[in-house]
């Protein structure tokens, strides 16, 4: 009777995640048409201000209009701020609370307003918060706004934001459980894939089957170039590392302006009238400028200045804290710099230049892999995204190998680094205190805790043993039951205290001795 329960529970989540996934898809859709239709009419009018100076003047009138609006939306709600990804992680850890509705509503016009412009910022991280907000609203609506089930449904919405952001349903599903999720757990798989795909259908209606990142290529990288991806592996670990560390220091940065935190978006937006006359085409997310990069043909030195506009620009534009991601600046700035190696490469008469386009796609993955480090994300997503398998090896390596070298130089990943930031509000904390909560964690090949019995393993105070999963299989937990790896254990926890208690289980499980 257990067995039935547990299956209609996981179809009715599954169902719901279906539903979430296409409320999701209409949004972030919605939210993509309306940022690339602004940026081509931004772009018609940097074009028509070059020599129109009443034109520049409204234009910056218009940007600081909307600096302030912006700014007044953040201050009414600071959880709008930035990609948003790091706020998901957060509630997703029983860290803190969002208001979905004034999530949704308030992060749709701000990301619109801040990113059509052309500011350098992406709209997955967007799409992903904008998701989790449906996700939890759906979840208020069925009455599952209690514990797991709720948590289940925020992080298929975020599947399904990113899903339909890049039309990648598979890198949005394994982004939940590698990048935010943390956890393996076949619930939240399910739930997140139905949602994921469900997503990228509504996406597919919209914008056609075509690739986000169609990037033409003639040949498959041979094995006897195989040593340039371990050398770009290093350079991209390298600039990774650059990138966590300058990404992390903007808000001191801009603090030297004595600016309220809240409008410091003024600055990039007037910042952008004067890029935008000067680099019309190379403004933006960078979807163009990465379709385009194997086009342009000015040289190693174009695409070094290329890079550098790209890189301090990106940084100013999320260090100010305005609604808008930094997923897919990464991507083009991992773009540029594999452009540049194969063009130094070809210089030397160490690589014949039509393998551009690979190095392209190949550094877009290990770019991400590094700052993020979530190189199975990485390697999926660009994958999908560009529409072939042929790359599965050559970006595998390339990703590993990026990812060693940031791992070596003690980089945390990006998005954790950025949720350590943040203002946790502990009166929720202390408001659910008084509820009890699921907590589910995976045991891992290795552990310290694998072949021990539960009677030997010393677990926090205050927490409850409930259920054993092995496989499809549920154990009922006794102080004889052998832990083993690949198990999941169900705790139930203190909800106040869920954050504190889950990182504490994580030491003890990989600490102990």
């Amino acid at each position: 009777m257990k067995v039935a329960v547990t299956d209609n529970e996981k179809l009715r989540l599954t169902l719901e995640g279906v539903l979430v996934g296409i409320i999701s898809g209409i949004f972030v859709s919605m939210f993509r048409w309306s940022i690339a239709h602004s940026l081509k009419f931004y772009q018609g009018l940097y074009v028509a201000a070059r020599n129109n100076s009443l034109l520049v003047l409204s234009l910056l009138g218009l940007m600081i209009i909307i600096g302030l609006f912006v700014g007044y939306l953040v201050k009414k709600e600071p959880n709008i701020s930035g990609s948003g990804i790091p706020q998901v992680e957060a509630q997703l850890g029983g860290e803190m609370h969002l208001n979905w509705w004034s999530i949704l509503w308030k992060k749709f016009v701000g990301g619109i307003l801040c990113i059509g412009p052309g500011l350098f910022l992406g709209r997955e991280g967007p799409s992903i918060q904008l998701g989790s907000a449906v996700g939890q609203g759906i979840g208020d609506l069925t009455h599952d706004n209690k514990g797991v089930n709720q948590r289940v449904l925020i992080a298929s919405g975020a599947a399904a934001g990113l899903s339909a952001a890049f039309s990648a349903p598979i890198a949005g599903a394994m982004f939940v459980l590698e990048e935010v999720y943390h956890n393996f757990s076949p619930m939240v798989w399910i739930t997140s894939l139905a949602s994921a795909v469900s997503a990228n259908l509504v996406a597919l209606y919209v914008f056609g089957l075509q690739p986000v990142l169609q990037v033409p290529y003639q040949y498959s990288l041979p094995v006897k170039y195989y040593w340039h991806l371990v050398i770009l592996g290093i350079v991209l670990g390298l600039m990774g590392r650059l990138y966590q560390i300058c990404t992390l220091s903007m808000p001191a940065v801009f603090a030297k302006t004595r600016l309220p935190r809240y409008i410091h978006g003024i600055i990039p937006l007037i910042l952008i009238v004067p890029l935008g006359m000067m680099y019309t085409q190379f403004i933006g997310g960078g979807n163009e400028v990465i379709v385009n990069l194997d086009k342009f043909k000015g040289g190693l030195l174009f695409l070094m200045g290329l890079l550098l506009l790209r890189f301090v620009f990106s940084m100013i534009s999320y260090g100010s804290g305005l609604p808008g991601g930094i997923f897919l600046p990464i991507l083009n700035l991992g773009a540029i710099i594999g452009a540049i190696y194969a063009v130094f490469m070809n210089q030397l008469g160490l690589l014949p230049i039509y393998f551009e386009s690979n190095l392209i796609i190949f550094a877009m993955a290990g770019y991400f892999a590094c700052i993020g480090k979530a190189p199975f994300t990485a390697i999926i997503l660009v994958t999908e995204m560009v529409g072939s398998l042929k790359h599965l090896m050559p970006l595998a390596v390339l990703s590993l190998v990026a990812y060693i070298v940031v791992d070596m130089l003690n980089g945390a990943p990006i998005y954790e680094a950025l949720k350590e930031r943040l203002n946790l509000n502990s009166d929720y904390l202390n408001r659910v205190s008084k509820f009890n909560d699921r907590l589910e964690v995976p045991i891992y090949e290795g552990s310290s805790i694998d072949g021990k019995y539960i009677r030997d393993i010393p677990f926090p105070k205050d927490i409850l043993v409930i259920a054993v999963y092995r496989g499809e299989r549920q154990l009922i937990p006794r102080g004889d039951t052998m832990i083993k790896a690949g198990d999941r254990i169900v705790f139930m926890v203190n909800a106040g205290q869920r954050a504190k208690i889950s990182q504490k289980l994580q030491d003890l499980i990989q600490g102990m001795h």
